[in-house]
C-alpha cells in the first residue's frame, strides 16, 4: 500500500488490515468513479437490512429546485413528535462523488438523532461530475433555508439548526455556512467539519506524505476535485462556494468543530481552516487525533480512539444545539 501502517493506532491498524483494499492498496480508488459507485451499491445490497427503530420516525422531504428538479432531505426524528427540537443538517462523506442514498446509513443517522435529541436532516446533495460545484452547496443552502422557513411545520426550532459534514461533505457544509452569511439568512447554531475536503489546490504538507495515504491517495484527491470542478481545478477561477478552503473572509461563521487525523492526506486542510477561522474571531474547537487515519470513526467504530472522538464531538453538538 502507499503508506505504512506501523504508525497507526494498533486497533486502527487491525481494522485496516481486515478491510478489503483497492488496487492501489488503500481503501478507496477514485480512478473509476462509476465502477466504484456500482461496487459500493452492490456491497450495500448484500448487507442485511437494518430493522426500523421504533424510537425514530423517518420522513423524506422533496424540496423543489428552481430548475424543476427536487432535493431530497431525509428527516430522522425521535418518535415523541409533539416536541420542538433542534436540527442538525448532515452532509455525508464520499469525496463529493459518492453517496446518493441516505437510507443506506439509517442506523448512523438514527443514532445521532437519538443521542443528540434532535432532528437529523440528511441532505442528499447532487454529486459530481454530473453536477459540478457549487451545485452541492446550493442544495445545502436550499435545505437550510427550507428548514428555517418551515420550522414550525417540521417541529424544529429555527434558531437551533446546525451544519455538519464529514470528509467530502465538509465542502458543501462549509460553503452553505458561507452562503447563509453572505445572503443574510439566520446564522446556523454551529458548523462541524470532520476530516473535511476543502481545498482543490492540494498543496499542504500532509497531501504529499506517503504515510497519510491510507484511505485514499493524493491522486484520488486530485481526481475527486477534477470531478467537482473540471478544468477549473487549481486555477484562479474557483469561488469559495466551490472550494471553501479558498475563502479569504471567514468572519461571521458560527462556532466550529474540526476533527483531523494525523495520517490523512486532508489533515492540514482542516487545521489551516481552523487557524484562519480563529484569526477571523470565530470560536473553534480543533481536535487532532494522533495515529488515526481518515474517517477512523467509521472504519474502526469500536476502537477506543473512535469512542473518545465520539464523546468529544457529540458533547460539542449537544451543547451547541441545546444550550
Amino acid at each position: 500500500m502507499p503508506g505504512a501502517t506501523d504508525a497507526l493506532d494498533p486497533e486502527l491498524a487491525a481494522a485496516f488490515a481486515a478491510m478489503p483494499k483497492a488496487a492501489n492498496g488503500t481503501l478507496l480508488d477514485l480512478s473509476d468513479i462509476p465502477g466504484l459507485r456500482a461496487q459500493l451499491r452492490a456491497a450495500t445490497a448484500q448487507r442485511p437490512a437494518t430493522p426500523p427503530d421504533p424510537r425514530i420516525a423517518i420522513q423524506t422531504l422533496r424540496i423543489p429546485r428552481t430548475d424543476g428538479t427536487e432535493l431530497e432531505v431525509v428527516l430522522y426524528r425521535p418518535s415523541d413528535a409533539d416536541r420542538t427540537r433542534p436540527a442538525l443538517l448532515w452532509f455525508h462523506a464520499g469525496a463529493q462523488v459518492l453517496g446518493d442514498d441516505a437510507h443506506g446509513d439509517d442506523a448512523y443517522h438514527t443514532g445521532l438523532a437519538l443521542e443528540l435529541d434532535c432532528v437529523l436532516a440528511a441532505v442528499v446533495y447532487r454529486l459530481a461530475p454530473e453536477t459540478p460545484a457549487p451545485g452541492a452547496a446550493e442544495d445545502g443552502y436550499l435545505a437550510y433555508t427550507h428548514l428555517t422557513r418551515h420550522a414550525a411545520e417540521h417541529r424544529i426550532d429555527p434558531d437551533r439548526i446546525g451544519l455538519a459534514g464529514a470528509s467530502g461533505g465538509g465542502a458543501p457544509a462549509a460553503a452553505t455556512a458561507l452562503m447563509v452569511r453572505d445572503r443574510h439568512d439566520p446564522r446556523p447554531r454551529l458548523l462541524s467539519l470532520l476530516y473535511p475536503m476543502l481545498d482543490d489546490r492540494i498543496q499542504t504538507p500532509s497531501s504529499t506524505e506517503t504515510a497519510a495515504e491510507v484511505v485514499f491517495t493524493r491522486r484520488d484527491c486530485q481526481l475527486a476535485w477534477a470531478a467537482v470542478l473540471g478544468d477549473r481545478r487549481g486555477t484562479q477561477d474557483v469561488h469559495p462556494y466551490c472550494a471553501p478552503g479558498r475563502a479569504t473572509d471567514l468572519a461571521g461563521l458560527p462556532d466550529t468543530f474540526i476533527a483531523a487525523a494525523q495520517l490523512d492526506v486532508l489533515r492540514d486542510e482542516g487545521i489551516d481552516f481552523a487557524r484562519r477561522l480563529l484569526a477571523a474571531g470565530v470560536p473553534v474547537n480543533l481536535h487532532l487525533y494522533a495515529r488515526a487515519f481518515h474517517a477512523w470513526d467509521r472504519f474502526a467504530a469500536t476502537s477506543a480512539l473512535a469512542r473518545s472522538f465520539e464523546l468529544t464531538w457529540r458533547d460539542f453538538l449537544r451543547r451547541h444545539l441545546h444550550a
